[in-house]
């Protein structure tokens, strides 16, 4: 390591902990000349990234990369080596930092006291800001500059600087951009005529102080750097005040400058930074063109772990990222699994964890966001009730129907949110489960059993080993879940979303058929009459009668075999209601369903639009899914056809009259049968514990920073408990829904109210709260005493919603990243950081392994096979142990880490991506304006 890289490191040792530095704002002030005279106006500024003032001082440009000249630094080094460098200075005003400057000054630069004074009342002058201005204003002064000349709302240029804010500081809406305590820094530089030699000074202050109407905006201040020198050399002192501006933003050598004790501890910092310089030769790029800010950057770790001898050696800047790989854990692997050695050990540390949250839990939904989140999954939990329960319907003979769905959601949901580890979690039947059920109804018909019965025992024995399950921690193993079997599940699921809305909307075809041999020219033989009675109508586009004074008369016969055009030559006219008719209710249906899927995704991305205030684009993001829905939802009321409504049941009772609400344990079936109940219950509760426990992993990843900690114990026993209830009455089995509670999350995504402008959005993790939850499912409940309402929402609307859950999960994995390379030749290949590290034909040889696995899991699940689904899900971590023999560790720790892409953004672009994506997936956040 480098001497300048050491003393830096040994200054940085000196901070205590690793708290962040506050954020800087830096202004750049330049003198210019004017025929006024000299006088200060900022032309750029910066908060991680440039902005500078546009040629005619309007408008501000937009964020971007600083390019500095390479010798502007090494000037600006020069500065630092010879100028005067003030650390720790006790002032409280710009006046008593000057007068305490000037006089300090290098023997061999020292100024006269004429120049002095001189340099004092120049320095003490009131800078011309550029304020961020709404649209409104601007329009305003535009309309009344004919009429008051030119609109000055600032000092004159010789006025002196105020010591207390100016109304248009306090006004300026670019303070909305700055987050909380954020610190301004200020770069002073310009030609002074009398100057013969440069005057340049670093400053940091002791404490943060308000230094009046220097900056745009008011913010206590911690540096200053101010250069004058003599005449000719402008654009030179301008370009080393970007460069003081720029290193101030870079936050490592904003560190080490707020430790720093000497000259040469500065110098030392600004040497670790010309180490990380890239320089792009002259000729070969476009210096006119400003590099947008990237989606992500690099950690301070990684920025200082980078300069070790041994990785400086490799050319692909990512071995501080893969040094760490080797010892990456689960990314649930913290104190929720750890072994305690007792019975029920786990179960009550998540009860001690979860407790101290319980209050805030309820508190922390008081949040507009909430209310969006509580729309959206209520209607799509409705949607999920409706499906699963017609399905249940005609897989059972209506034993288990719409309604048992209906009050099973609102049920099992509201005691799960009330007192789970992750509230969350959405419960909801699946698919394994349904197959399940069809089976056993299959094989009770078969042997002559009665189903609920045989059913209930098997319910009580699933209870009895999830109880077992938990004592002994058994929840401890998903920490051999990886990404390998996370993956395949999650993507079951969502292909089984996007597969049912495809299959429900085909089927609508059924009930409104289309008909293809349809002609316009045919139509009278669609019990469409011919009237030549009346030779005043002709209605080639309406079949409403002419009124007449006359009483109706029935029309002449009309000769067999006229088409339309012949009725229309020979003067008749058509009656009959079939006379315009057009198979229009499938083809609205279908453009219902495309349109929502279409509009929740547009409205979903519409944060990323350049149009409106970040405000208004953030509210029409959080609620994109009701807007769309409610949106459709108008559209076909509009249009008045009668496209399939929702049904929601209006009465309590069962589906199937010969059931009655509890189920009996004895009389219908023989005794044996509670025993031989265990074996099918085995199965069951494999398919319950790998279904409830992946979800739970994929929910609780270290990437949503959820900060409750999560409840495996918790959640597997209130699931199992829930067994012993909805077996009795006869209601579905509910586990944890991945893509619901996926979009549960989802919608409930909290980022930081303020970005530096440039800067994406900083994910701050997940509403966690219980109320969004228990919500839903009230709601869900309540909906029999709703119907009137919800009756006059369309299907279609609702499938379109489904469709958008099931592809926003997909796309939330990166095995569909891994899928679309499949499709790409190497050149046209993302960024993506696993391919940095491993050969591209043992990504392809990974994937298509995964995509095998997941076809076995779909062909089990739809054949008769599917009694040996569960196992199947269990083999999968088999397999994935299996695949140890094939890959090298080193491939294996990129390809299946549990380091996965942040909510809202898959592509791992960076080793420090910090997980929407979804992020959570989803979707890269946009820059703020």
């Amino acid at each position: 390591m480098d001497p300048a890289a050491e003393q830096a490191g040994a200054t940085l040792q000196q901070e205590s902990g690793d708290t962040a530095c506050p954020l800087l704002f830096v202004q750049l002030n330049q003198l210019l000349s004017t025929p006024a005279g000299p006088e200060w106006r900022e032309t750029a500024r910066w908060i991680k990234f440039e902005e500078k003032v546009e040629d005619g001082g309007e408008r501000w440009s937009t964020p971007h990369v600083p390019v500095l000249p390479l010798h502007s630094l090494f000037q600006l080094r020069m500065c630092l080596q010879k100028g005067t460098i003030l650390l720790d200075l006790d002032a409280s005003s710009f006046k008593e930092i000057i007068d305490k400057v000037l006089p300090r000054q290098p023997e061999e630069a020292e100024l006269q006291p004429e120049l002095r004074q001189h340099l004092a009342a120049l320095l003490l002058r009131q800078p011309q800001h550029q304020p961020t201005k709404p649209v409104l204003q601007l329009l305003a002064e535009l309309s009344q500059a004919p009429c008051r000349g030119k609109v000055t709302s600032w000092p004159e240029p010789r006025a002196q600087l105020s010591e207390t804010p100016l109304q248009e500081q306090l006004r300026n809406r670019f303070q909305k951009k700055i987050p909380l305590g954020t610190e301004a820094a200020h770069v002073a530089v310009g030609e002074v005529e009398l100057l013969e030699k440069p005057f340049t000074a670093f400053i940091r202050l002791q404490r943060a102080v308000a230094l009046g109407s220097l900056a745009e905006v008011a913010l206590p201040s911690r540096f200053l750097f101010i250069m004058l020198g003599p005449r000719g050399k402008v654009k030179a002192y301008h370009e080393i005040g970007r460069a003081m501006a720029t290193l101030l933003t870079d936050e490592l050598f904003q560190r080490v400058a707020r430790q720093a004790e000497h000259r040469e501890d500065l110098i030392a910092g600004m040497e670790v930074f010309l180490d990380e310089l890239t320089v792009l030769p002259p000729r070969k790029w476009d210096p006119s063109v400003r590099i947008p800010p990237p989606s992500c950057l690099p950690s301070l770790h990684e920025r200082t772990a980078v300069h070790s001898p041994e990785q400086q050696s490799h050319s692909n800047g990512d071995m501080a990222a893969a040094g760490g790989r080797a010892c990456l854990q689960h990314p649930c692997s913290g104190e929720e699994l750890e072994r305690t050695g007792r019975l029920f050990g786990g179960l009550l540390q998540d009860i001690r964890r979860k407790a101290r949250w319980y209050g805030s839990d309820f508190l922390d939904a008081l949040h507009p966001q909430c209310l969006s989140a509580v729309l959206y999954i209520y209607l799509a939990t409705v949607t999920n009730a409706i499906t699963f329960g017609g399905m249940l319907g005609d897989a059972t003979a209506n034993m288990q129907g719409v309604l048992e769905s209906f009050l099973g959601t609102a049920f099992a949901g509201s005691i799960f949110c009330l007192f789970s580890g992750q509230p969350l979690t959405i419960l909801s039947s699946t698919g394994p489960v349904l197959v399940f059920e069809r089976l056993l109804f299959s094989f009770s018909q078969d042997h002559s059993l009665d189903y609920l019965e045989f059913r209930l025992w098997i319910g009580l024995w699933v209870a009895f080993f999830g109880v077992v399950l938990v004592a002994t921690e058994a929840s401890h193993l998903v920490q051999h879940f990886t990404r390998f079997t996370e993956e395949g599940f999650c993507a079951l699921i969502s292909l089984i979303f996007i597969y049912d809305s495809l299959k429900k909307m085909l089927s609508l075809t059924d009930t409104f058929p289309i008909n293809w041999q349809y002609r316009l020219d045919n139509i009278t033989s669609y019990s469409c009459i011919c009237n030549l009675s009346s030779p005043g109508h002709s209605s080639a586009g309406n079949d409403t009668p002419v009124p007449s004074a006359l009483p109706p008369q029935q029309p002449p016969p009309t000769p067999a075999g006229l088409s339309r055009t012949q009725c229309l030559g020979q003067g008749g006219h058509l009656l009959g209601t079939s006379c315009q008719y057009v198979p229009d209710v499938a083809l609205l249906s279908t453009l219902l369903f495309g349109g929502t899927f279409i509009s929740c995704i547009a409205l979903r991305h519409f944060r990323s639009s350049r149009y409106f205030p970040a405000g208004v684009r953030k509210l029409v993001s959080d609620f994109a899914v009701i807007l769309a829905i409610l949106g459709f939802c108008a559209i076909d009321a509009a249009l008045g056809l009668e496209t399939p409504k929702l049904l929601v049941p209006s009465e309590l009772k069962p589906t199937n009259p010969a059931r009655s609400w509890i189920v009996f344990p004895f009389g219908a079936n023989p005794w044996w049968v509670c025993l031989v109940s265990a074996v099918p219950a085995v199965l069951v509760t494999i398919l319950i514990f790998m279904d409830q426990q992946i979800t739970a992993v994929i929910l609780n990843r270290r990437e949503y920073k959820l900060q409750k900690g999560a409840g495996f114990h918790l959640d597997f026993l209130c699931v199992s408990l829930l067994m012993v209830i909805t077996s009795i009455t006869g209601l579905p089995w509910y586990v944890s829904a991945t893509v619901i509670s996926l979009a549960h999350m989802e919608s409930l995504r909290k980022e930081r109210a303020t970005s530096a402008p440039g800067e994406h959005p900083e994910f701050l993790g997940i509403r966690e709260q219980r109320l969004t939850g228990l919500a839903v499912f009230l709601l869900t409940g309540l909906s029999i005493f709703m119907a009137p309402i919800l009756k006059h929402i369309p299907m279609p609307v609702l499938y379109g919603a489904f469709l958008h859950m099931g592809v926003a999960a997909l796309n939330s994995i990166q095995l569909t990243d891994r899928v679309r390379l499949l499709l790409m030749p190497a050149k046209h290949q993302p960024d993506l950081i696993y391919l940095r590290h491993v050969p591209l034909r043992r990504v392809h040889l990974f994937t298509l392994i995964q995509l095998l696995c997941l076809a076995l899991l779909w062909v089990l699940k739809s054949t008769m096979a599917a009694i040996i689904f569960p196992l199947m899900l269990l083999a999968l971590v088999g397999i994935r142990k299996g695949l140890e023999r094939i890959f090298p560790p080193h491939d294996l720790s990129w390809l299946d880490s549990l380091e996965g892409p942040r909510p809202g953004g898959r592509t791992e672009r960076d080793s420090n991506a910090e997980q929407a994506g979804l992020v959570p997936r989803a979707e890269h956040r946009p820059p703020s304006p």
